[in-house]
């Protein structure tokens, strides 16, 4: 397929913006400015400004004795920067390859995308209206060459260059459509090369040895010779589905059906390379330029398009159309190779791997958060609170058993907390114990059950620990640290709660 590329400039791009928040200023002359070695300079004016000889660079002193009413306002540097990427942003509805091009531009990969809107023409027709009712000026066009679309834009006349037409439409334009350097334009001037086509078929060696090697390759550029990238604002993803909408979608049931929609292709690709689907987010771009998102994420690779689409349906209610979107999109951000199971033709005790407990664990994930699910593992420890750590995922494999032989509380405390304690000596349970303010009656007890540390990751005293059931029915683990001796240096603390 022939690359295509749309190439977007904002010839008052700043004053534009001014405009917008302050509507008192289109209709009289204002500049930007900022310090220069002591002194203020235009760094921007608007078109009354400009009609009046008003331009960039001019020490503002200067620019008020034509103009005695002119209006300065303070730039702001990192301005253009700011709107050109928002712009961007909003521009994704129409290609999802858009780059920023300073400090006034932008560059759009339009492959394959300007037939849903028809034609290239009416495409660019569409975002040249669009943009302009956001109140910026702008120029436009499309060409086979990135270089050829940025002379056309700000140097030519037509809106769209035909396919291998590219190379005609360049000989007529001046030298800095090339987008060269000032100096070596002014040399090309003065030595009575005034357009591209003076110079184009020009040797090589020459044009080397007297201009430098960045107008070559700014010509090979413009002329399809040259290969030249771009870096969108948003990395491209592997695995993106895009929709867009004739008419702008304003209801839950039209959202569902676009989802549902971008799903089922997902799906069916994700089949084909048998994989699945890990995390995925779904955005919907709105008419007044704003993004709604919601995202999911899975304990396995899925791409049982059902299942993903339960997921994202609880969120749905949290997406605001506001005057409709035009666009829907849908990007598996994390995806994984898909293992086939085979079927069993009797049904046996499942375990972590049933597929049916990933997908639930999904469901109970996407309504109270995936940060409330935890699958635990043994550890090679012998310190309780060391005894166990979080799995990454369902599929981790156990390295070591759990230990079963010897009761342990459903629920332990990440910290050991401190606890007042009766008990008589030296081994005996504890009588009664208080924790949190309320006293305790121990009526059952079992124990003890020393536990030593590793001495290879700290020193200190062993733990004797007690299972013990007070006068309400409830059991609480306790552990006395250390020996009980005549300076009572041994303390209790509570540990963990069984069921």
């Amino acid at each position: 397929m022939q690359k295509r590329f749309a190439t977007i400039w904002f010839p008052h791009l700043t004053t534009d913006w001014f405009i917008r928040r302050q509507s008192r200023l289109k209709e009289i002359p204002f500049v930007l400015a900022a310090p220069d070695h002591g002194r203020m300079v235009v760094t921007a004016a608007n078109v009354p400004a400009q009609t009046q000889g008003i331009y960039k660079g001019m020490v503002v002193a200067d620019a008020r004795a034509i103009i005695l009413s002119l209006e300065v306002l303070d730039d702001q540097p990192e301005l253009p920067g700011k709107l050109l990427k928002g712009i961007a942003e909003w521009c994704i509805r129409y290609t999802p390859v858009v780059a920023i091009d300073p400090p006034d531009g932008l560059i759009l990969d339009v492959t394959g995308c300007t037939h849903l809107w028809g034609s290239e023409r009416q495409y660019l027709t569409d975002i040249i209206k669009r943009i302009k009712n956001f109140g910026y000026h702008i120029r436009a066009a499309i060409a086979d060459t990135i270089g050829a679309a940025w002379a056309v834009t700000r140097y030519g006349h037509e809106l769209i260059i035909e396919s291998n037409t590219h190379q005609g439409a360049l000989q007529l334009l001046p030298p800095a459509a090339l987008r060269v350097e000032a100096a070596t334009t002014e040399l090309l001037e003065k030595l009575g090369l005034r357009h591209v086509k003076d110079f184009m078929n020009m040797p090589k060696s020459a044009l080397r040895r007297r201009f430098g090697t960045n107008l070559l390759l700014r010509l090979g550029q413009a002329l399809g010779y040259e290969e030249e990238g771009i870096i969108p604002v948003q990395p491209i993803e592997p695995y993106q589905e895009r929709l867009p909408c004739l008419e702008a979608i304003g209801t839950a049931t039209g959202i569902e059906m676009a989802l549902q929609q971008l799903l089922n292709t997902l799906c069916h690709r994700l089949q084909q390379e048998q994989k699945g689907l890990r995390m995925a987010v779904f955005k919907g771009y709105r008419v007044d330029g704003k993004i709604e998102s919601i995202s999911i994420g899975t304990n396995r690779p899925s791409c049982n398009s059902k299942h993903l689409f339960k997921l994202f349906e609880i969120k749905i209610e949290t997406i605001e159309p506001a005057a409709g979107i035009e666009l829907f999109t849908l990007n598996a951000l994390k995806v994984e190779a898909l293992s086939t199971v085979q079927e069993t033709l009797w049904n046996g005790k499942e375990k972590l791997d049933d597929m049916a407990l990933s997908e639930l664990l999904d469901r109970i994930g996407g309504k109270l958060g995936n940060d409330c699910i935890y699958r635990f593992m043994p550890d090679e420890h012998y310190w309780p609170e060391r005894s166990f750590k979080k799995a990454l995922d369902l599929d981790e494999k156990l390295q070591t058993n759990w230990q079963v032989n010897k009761p342990r509380p459903l629920q332990i405390l990440y910290k050991p907390e401190m606890i007042e304690v009766t008990a008589p000596v030296p081994d005996y349970p504890p009588m009664l114990f208080r924790y949190k303010g309320k006293l305790h009656k121990v009526i059952r007890a079992d124990g003890p059950e020393r536990i030593e540390q590793e001495w290879w990751l700290q020193q200190g005293q062993h733990r004797d620990y007690y299972s013990v059931e007070d006068e309400e029915g409830r059991r609480y683990w306790l552990f006395r640290s250390g020996h009980y001796d005549a300076e009572a240096s041994y303390q209790w603390f509570i540990h963990g709660f069984f069921a």
